[in-house]
């Protein structure tokens, strides 16, 4: 960490190159998304395409962040143009209370493809494991598809807080296994994904994404077969809590385009106790 380098480290995030002829191709014979995601051949394909074309530092699991609240049996599915979408919704008691800690064998599919990957690569570049954060999972069980607003999920979150604490408990947990699994299948690192972390007021933050992206980090395994794993939080719109999430246990924090990068910089390496951090830009 904080060693020199001829360029300035810019991660480039699109995953599996959707602007790829080749991964059209590919996509095009799986006939869904879900189809192309659960095949491992597949998977395996369209996660090495980008590095047959440049010379990129690692790969990154061919997957989707809501691989984990589909095992828990809410349905997910993909509609042309308007992204994904669960069958049930969990917006009160009732549906709050069949949530549980999916069986992994229901995600086999994932860590057959990341050991997959790993031998096609070969040691050519590292394998990078992913899974949305706890808040950011609930965002989308709770609206049932994308929002604009956020409407359900912040409505569920102040007139029963319990209910999406519970949420988020079994969230973390969830992905806190799906990750650890996803380590011994062959990733050699892990990225949690606060896609919606943005959208929270300071204060609500704090509690209700933050809080359980702490609770996932601390039960995550620190190395696998004598290899650290190193361990990659990313909240989109997250810089107001640079400071605070300076304090949670991974080795890197990644930055998006509205964040200033020499502020971060003195941020994330200036706080008495606390250990430099990478900085990537999205």
């Amino acid at each position: 960490m904080r060693q020199a380098t001829e360029h300035t480290p810019v991660w480039l995030m699109r995953q599996a190159g959707r602007y790829l002829p080749e991964y059209c191709t590919t996509r095009a014979k799986a006939g869904s998304f879900m189809g192309l995601a659960t095949n491992v051949d597949f998977a395996t394909e369209v996660t090495l395409q980008p590095l047959d074309r440049y010379p990129l530092d690692a790969a990154i699991l061919f997957s989707d962040i809501l691989t984990v609240p589909d095992a828990m049996g809410l349905g997910l599915s993909f509609e042309q143009g308007e992204g994904p979408r669960f069958a049930k919704k969990v917006r009160d008691e009732a549906a709050v209370a069949q949530l549980a800690v999916p069986d992994m064998n229901k995600l086999r599919y994932v860590f057959d493809a990341v050991t997959s990957i790993r031998k096609a690569l070969n040691g050519r570049v590292p394998l990078i494991g992913f899974s949305g954060s706890p808040w950011t999972l609930a965002c989308y069980m709770v609206e049932g598809a994308g929002s604009d607003d956020y409407r359900h999920v912040k409505s569920l979150m102040y007139s029963r807080p319990d209910l999406m604490h519970r949420i988020l408990q079994i969230n973390a947990d969830a992905v806190a296994l799906y990750l650890n699994t996803q380590i011994k299948a062959g990733a050699q690192a892990v990225m949690v994904f606060d896609s919606w972390g943005g959208v929270l007021a300071d204060g609500a933050f704090q509690k209700f994404s933050m809080a359980y992206t702490r609770r996932l980090l601390d039960q995550l395994i620190r190395s696998h077969e004598g290899q650290t794993i190193p361990r990659i939080v990313f909240t989109k719109g997250g810089g107001l809590w640079l400071e605070e999430m300076n304090t949670l246990d991974c080795e890197v924090l990644g930055l998006n385009w509205t964040v200033n990068l020499a502020k971060a910089r003195q941020v994330l390496g200036g706080l008495a106790g606390q250990r430099a951090k990478h900085c990537k830009v999205i």
